[in-house]
């Protein structure tokens, strides 16, 4: 049990967050759970494999390939963005148990926040990380990934909305990622698994997903991936189980799945032909999150950073966490927080809107808007509406809003402050 779990701080946050009414997004937490790192840098968890991520849009058919070939290699391919994505998951939603004993929480970022990077390799060549705090209330993160040398583009954004329930924390994921591969004309789309939180009662959160993730490619092929905690399908923390199938028609029947993945994605996972579970002992090791380290971001010194980066704009409250001098923690983040209330103070009284940076909203609810994420909704039966997501078309949530954030390309061309 961690030291905190009887102190009168532990014991008063718990009361808090039962007693409260709303989203615990908005909720001030205490500085002792507090990560020195701002949620803008959790982007970067989408292409810490950065070969995983471009290796799909390598595997292309011969110029005379005739469609056995095609629809052969667009079945590898899927599986293989359903690897990367698999990829993605433990840093995002373990490492920090991991690391730090439990899940900690991440510095809320402000408006206009930005964190930006990049990724190296001699065979890949670049690959571009741009992070901007577009929204926040509610808090809203949009992202872009790009390289440009195999023209793959990894576009999308994250917010959450949390509520208490019993002994844990349930938070719904809203917003998408959009995966194109330019060189093929080909995109996915891909959606985010609700997750809880738990360990609350003694005091190590720990994060545990569930539900079910889908990808849809606009070739057709679909693979969705379904979360469990320990027990339902091994007894393991962290399982899923994941099957590809050739459209979202045929995956009504798991017995018309072409693939079929199942293990830890914190761990090993396997996969086998066909919609039976595979086996450890008998089928191909699909992924092993503990053997494949991520490559490191590339991140300029922090005193070459505009003010509005995260690691510049944080830099005194992450050195007060590191130090566990909560007192400081407080100080230096108030005083941050106040001054970002007296900025959008100031451009309300002067009738100013904040303008983001490389990102528009957009709006989707005029049926005659057609671009790759509205023929890929539809393909997967997915709504297009603000619901949390992987949202289903007809379901609970396919009411209200319809709009989304998208990269502006031209915008991150003609930036002239912010530099790689």
């Amino acid at each position: 049990m961690s030291s905190y779990a009887s102190s009168s701080s532990w014991t008063s946050f718990l009361k808090s967050i039962a007693s409260f009414n709303g989203d615990l997004s908005s909720l001030t937490a205490p500085p002792f759970i507090l990560s020195p790192t701002s949620l803008s840098e959790y982007s970067q968890y989408w292409a810490e494999h950065p070969d995983l991520l471009i290796e799909p849009s390598l595997i292309q058919p011969s110029e005379n390939a005739d469609n056995t070939e095609k629809q052969a290699l667009a079945l590898k391919r899927i599986i293989a963005v359903t690897k990367w994505f698999i990829s993605t998951l433990r840093s995002q939603y373990c490492s920090r148990n991991e690391s730090m004993g439990s899940e900690k929480k991440p510095l809320n970022p402000f408006l206009g926040e930005v964190f930006v990077g990049k990724w190296d390799d001699e065979k890949y060549g670049e690959t571009i990380l741009l992070s901007e705090q577009v929204s926040h209330h509610p808090p809203v993160t949009a992202y872009a990934i790009q390289n440009k040398k195999n023209d793959v583009l990894l576009q999308g954004y994250n917010g959450i909305k949390a509520q208490i329930s019993a002994a844990s924390i349930s938070v719904k994921q809203y917003g998408h990622a959009i995966l194109e591969f330019k060189s093929l004309n080909e995109s996915y789309l891909i959606t985010l698994p609700p997750l809880h939180i738990e360990g609350l009662i003694t005091a190590s959160p720990f994060v545990e997903l569930e539900g079910t993730s889908y990808i849809q490619s606009s070739n057709g092929y679909m693979a969705t991936v379904d979360f469990s905690g320990r027990g339902y399908f091994s007894g393991k923390k962290n399982t899923f189980k994941s099957r590809i199938y050739r459209d979202q028609l045929s995956s009504a029947n798991k017995d018309n799945a072409l693939a079929t993945i199942s293990g830890q994605w914190s761990g090993k996972s396997y996969i086998g032909k066909g919609g039976s579970t595979p086996s450890s002992k008998t089928d191909e090791l699909f992924y092993d999150a503990n053997s494949k380290k991520p490559e490191p971001l590339t991140v300029k010194p922090i005193e070459q950073q505009h003010k509005l980066e995260s690691r510049k704009a944080w830099e005194k409250v992450a050195a007060a966490i590191k130090k566990s001098d909560y007192d400081l923690i407080t100080k230096e983040k108030t005083l941050l927080e106040n001054e970002q209330r007296e900025l959008r103070k100031t451009e309300k009284e002067a009738g100013l809107d904040w303008q983001t940076r490389w990102f528009d909203f957009e709006d989707y609810s005029d049926e005659a808007k057609q671009d790759s994420f509205v023929n890929l909704a539809a393909q997967a039966n997915l709504s297009t509406k603000n619901g949390p997501s992987g949202t289903l078309v007809q379901g609970k949530y396919d009411t209200g809003a319809a709009n989304h954030w998208r990269f502006n390309a031209g915008k991150w061309e003609q930036e002239k402050e912010i530099v790689i």
